[in-house]
Formats: C-alpha cells, sequence, structure tokens
C-alpha cells in the first residue's frame, strides 16, 4: 500500500495527532501510521534515534501520569506530548538528512545519462552504471563511487585529487578523460588524456598515460598495464604488455594471462597448477617472463617453437 498525498508529511502527522488524542482510528488509517514510521525510519541510525528518545523519555518520565492543565482532550497527558516530540524528532531527522546528508545518487536506465559536478567534471553513465556522491562534494579529495561503466572528464585542479572508487579498485586523478568498465571481475581503466593511478588490493600502484589501458584480466590480486598504438600503413590498433602484476594467485591462472598475451603455450606439472605465484613481469620478452616463472617454480625450461615446457 502506497501513501497517496500532495503533502504525505501533514497527513501523517494529523494521523499522528489524532491517534495521541484518543480519537477512535480506522484500521486502514492505523496501517498508513505503521506503513510511515517503518519508511520514516528506515534510513536513519538506530542508535542515535534510540538514544534521542531515551533522553525525552527520561526528562519527561516524573509526569508522565499528570494531565495537561487546560487541555482540550482531557486524557491529553505528557506521555503524549511526549509522543508528539518524538515524532518532530523523527521528521526533523528524517528532512535533514535528506537535505544536507543523503548522498546524490545518479543512475542511467536505458541509455547514457550525463552528470555534471559541482567542480565541473561531467560524468557519462553508460547503461546500467550508478554515481553515488557524497553532499561534501567537492571536499579536499573529490570522492565519487561508481558501479558499472562510465566515462569521466575530470576538471582539473593540482591541490585537489578526484578518487573513483570502483568495485575493488580505485582510480586517482588531478584532472583528466578516462573510461571506467566493469563487467562482472573484469575491471578495466582506459587512459584518453592526462594520468591516472590505478590501485587495487595486493598489488602496486599502476600509473598510466594517454593511449593505456590498466586491467586485471578478471582476476583478483592481478594488475597489468597494456599500451595502444596504431599502425601507420595498416591503420591496425596494436597492444604491448608493459607490466604485469601476480600477487598469490595459481599457477594455472597466471600461465593462461601469459599464453593470451604473448600468444603462447605453456605446458607444466599437474601437480604445480594451484601453486601460488607472486610476481612482477614488468617490460620483459616472452622468454624472460617464461624464465622468471620457471624460476620461481625451481624448474627448467625447454621451448619448441612457441611452446614453453616448464619441467623439473
Amino acid at each position: 500500500m502506497k501513501i497517496r498525498y500532495k503533502n504525505r508529511e501533514a497527513f501523517v502527522f494529523k494521523l499522528w495527532q489524532r491517534e495521541i488524542s484518543n480519537e477512535k482510528m480506522s484500521e486502514k488509517e492505523n496501517r498508513i501510521l505503521e506503513q510511515w514510521k517503518i519508511h520514516a525510519e528506515k534510513d536513519l541510525d538506530q542508535g542515535h534515534m534510540k538514544e534521542s528518545k531515551e533522553r525525552v523519555l527520561l526528562a519527561l518520565e516524573p509526569y508522565f501520569a499528570q494531565p495537561v492543565q487546560g487541555s482540550r482532550y482531557p486524557g491529553f497527558t505528557i506521555y503524549k506530548i511526549a509522543a508528539v516530540i518524538l515524532l518532530m524528532i523523527t521528521l526533523g531527522s528524517i528532512f535533514t538528512y535528506h537535505t544536507f546528508f543523503k548522498p546524490d545518487i545518479y543512475v542511467a536506465t536505458s541509455g547514457n545519462r550525463k552528470v555534471h559536478l559541482a567542480d565541473g567534471s561531467v560524468i557519462t553513465l553508460l547503461p546500467g552504471a550508478r554515481l553515488t556522491v557524497e553532499k561534501s562534494f567537492p571536499s579536499e579529495t573529490r570522492l565519487v563511487d561508481l558501479k558499472g561503466d562510465a566515462v569521466f572528464s575530470v576538471a582539473k585542479s593540482k591541490t585537489h585529487p578526484f578518487v573513483v572508487r570502483a568495485e575493488g579498485f580505485s582510480t586517482k586523478v588531478l584532472g583528466t578523460v578516462f573510461k571506467i568498465s566493469q563487467s562482472g571481475t573484469n575491471k578495466e581503466v582506459d587512459l584518453y588524456e592526462g594520468k591516472v593511478a590505478v590501485s587495487s588490493t595486493g598489488v602496486p600502484v599502476s600509473y598510466l598515460k594517454p593511449n593505456q589501458t590498466w586491467t586485471n584480466f578478471g582476476l583478483a590480486r592481478t594488475a597489468a598495464v597494456i599500451s595502444f598504438t596504431m599502425e601507420k600503413k595498416s591503420g591496425k590498433k596494436r597492444s604491448a604488455l608493459l607490466s604485469l602484476s601476480f600477487s598469490d594467485v595459481a599457477l594455472k591462472e597466471v600461465a593462461e594471462v601469459l599464453q593470451k598475451n604473448y600468444s603462447i603455450k605453456i605446458l607444466y606439472p599437474k601437480e604445480t597448477a594451484e601453486k601460488k605465484i607472486t610476481a612482477d613481469f614488468t617490460g620483459g620478452s616472452a622468454d624472460e617472463n617464461i624464465e622468471a616463472l620457471a624460476f620461481i617454480l625451481d624448474l627448467e625450461v625447454q621451448k619448441e617453437n612457441q611452446t614453453y615446457i616448464l619441467k623439473k
């Protein structure tokens, strides 16, 4: 059941006023009051609400049984005045929260949605994305939370970094244009202008330059930076793996990433498939990185064309 009223707060207050004055209430009116109570208090801090109510009731305790002199309602006691005060505390807390504290939430439902922030930054939310901005924005650190995919054009500021907290990683900039993509466990940051720093649990911070992408290849505690260039003659886009970090990742997953990025095949003993690998492969060739992997595993490397065989 939904409450439909031009001024719902005033309507509910009227019902509450009737309730505490012992006027007869219909079953429907009682249901409306109960629904409003649930709606009103759901976003409030329960500890704070309990403490506020206890203080009001404690102060009025000596007068609970005393009727109010001259009241138009004979049964209108100080206790019932306390109930009104509690109602005002609840409503006041709601209005204060929604006006000054509740974050602004922007959602792109079917198509793209542009969001203009107070600092001049413009965010384009792609379908399904959700952006949360605190009422304190912009502050010393311009912080926003993102679920889904979005393109950011961040207003420049040398003293106030802009931080996007995504799902499992964050991107920090001072002013630039970049895109964050999140699909399941796959996370990516594509940089178009400026510089960004991307941090994720367990792996070193990655610093991107234009035409570079940070990705985790869909694996936790994994980070890579890939550079993209255009071939002048063919016009094709070429990619190069600049850095690759793993922290406590199973060998079978490490091998899969290396195979995909270097177009090679890696064979290893079955009993080592679940062995956890922690390594930084930075700027090396396939030969150098496979040699480094073999060293970590205490194995020998034999190469046959594009196949690397790791053996004891």
